[in-house]
């Protein structure tokens, strides 16, 4: 496993996948070929089929300025290894073909080459990959989840953990103060603000579960507007991490160094589920983004509330099983329905695992493994009308409506 610094990239919005990668890649193909006459750049299946209400095609005009390109969109055709592929030409003056790129774009703003190798790879390595693993190697020695990334990464990762956590704070609070129409065409307005506005009138059992929910509308429609978020692990996930922590710590009032170790222990979460099954949306559905996230949140609560490492893998386990067969249908391909509202209702069950996992003494039957594996599984399983292509689920009911 590599950095969780893969798992957390701060950045604009809307996706990850969508926006984050392909613009990365166009960053790189035109540093290669900086002087060819003209571009021309493919995009394939669910990167094609949502691109444009993901905005993949402002993402990378924005990098190839007044050159002229053209972007082909084949959403009927895929490469062999994964749904979002992209293919970059460059051409010279005479009409010939000067460069050629196959690139994938494999979720959490991630991007592979044809040779199936992760570009920009860390020099950070994880010996242990398996959840069951982990809690084995944390048995014995007396570590835990977050001494562990601190082991592998270094302790230069809390100052970038420390970063990450400002940004968080950064959207979140810029979120709640803003009102208005999201773009995209839906009609869709702002209702973080309103949402914490009417929380704080609510009884203390209800008010919980509202303000949790405003804080993840506020960092889901930043992102959707093309604010600057971290992705955990997603852009389209992006809301759910943030709103735990910043819950809790309001409630709890943990040091800024207990935030730090929390988001490396969901950091470390993250990672297991993206090396052993995959983050994309296009890969796994939307089980892979939101359930993750809720998973990390889930790990990150527990830890911050005392739990042990069982009932913190506990807690893991019981986010992502709940979300498992959740599909990626966004609607008119924009990261705005069901996304946003998904964050809310993820971050509110993630609190739920963790009060769950804390009451119990975290020994269960289903692994975080085996549901890690399952949710691989699923997700192949899962027609492409259901993983990002906007052809299926929500998005073909709300064409019909």
């Amino acid at each position: 496993m590599e950095s969780i610094k893969k798992i957390y990239r701060m950045g604009v919005g809307p996706s990850s996948s969508h926006t984050m990668a392909p613009n990365r890649a166009a960053r790189r193909f035109l540093k290669k070929y900086p002087g060819a006459a003209r571009y021309r750049v493919t995009l394939f299946s669910s990167l094609a089929a949502t691109g444009k209400g993901h905005l993949t095609d402002k993402a990378i005009e924005e990098v190839m300025g007044s050159r002229p390109l053209e972007i082909v969109w084949k959403e009927d055709e895929t490469l062999p290894l994964h749904p979002n592929g992209m293919q970059f030409d460059a051409f010279d003056s005479h009409g010939e073909r000067c460069g050629h790129w196959e690139v994938y774009s494999i979720g959490g703003g991630a991007l592979m080459s044809s040779d199936e190798t992760e570009l920009n790879s860390s020099r950070v390595s994880y010996p242990l990959t398996t959840m069951e693993g982990l809690l084995l190697h944390f048995q014995k020695s007396g570590n835990s989840f977050w001494g562990y990334v601190d082991q592998c990464e270094g302790p230069e990762i809390r100052d970038f953990l420390e970063e990450v956590w400002d940004t968080m704070k950064g959207s979140l609070e810029r979120g709640l103060e803003q009102e208005g129409i999201i773009p995209g065409g839906l009609g869709l307005s702002r209702k973080a603000k309103s949402l914490f506005a009417k929380s704080r009138m609510l009884r203390s059992d209800f008010r919980t579960n509202g303000l949790i929910a405003a804080y993840a509308y506020a960092v889901a429609e930043e992102n959707a507007t093309k604010g600057t978020i971290v992705t955990a692990p997603t852009c389209g996930a992006c809301g759910v991490l943030p709103a735990v922590l910043y819950h809790l710590f309001h409630t709890l009032k943990p040091s800024r160094e207990d935030i730090v170790k929390a988001l490396a222990t969901a950091g470390l979460v993250g990672n297991v589920v993206k090396f052993n099954a995959s983050i994309s949306g296009a890969e796994v559905g939307c089980q892979g983004e939101v359930g993750t996230g809720c998973a990390m949140a889930a790990a990150a609560a527990a830890q911050l509330m005392g739990g042990s490492i069982r009932q913190i893998e506990y807690a893991a386990e019981m986010g992502l099983e709940h979300h498992l067969g959740l599909t990626c249908d966004p609607v008119g391909g924009l990261v705005q329905i069901p996304c946003i509202e998904r964050n809310a209702h993820a971050a509110t069950r993630a609190l739920s695992c963790c009060h769950f996992a804390l009451l119990s003494d975290g020994v269960h039957k289903i692994s975080f493994d085996d549901v890690v594996a399952v949710m691989k599984e699923t997700g192949q399983a899962l027609p492409s009308l259901y993983r990002e292509t906007a052809g299926g689920g929500l998005a073909k009911a709300y064409r019909g409506a």
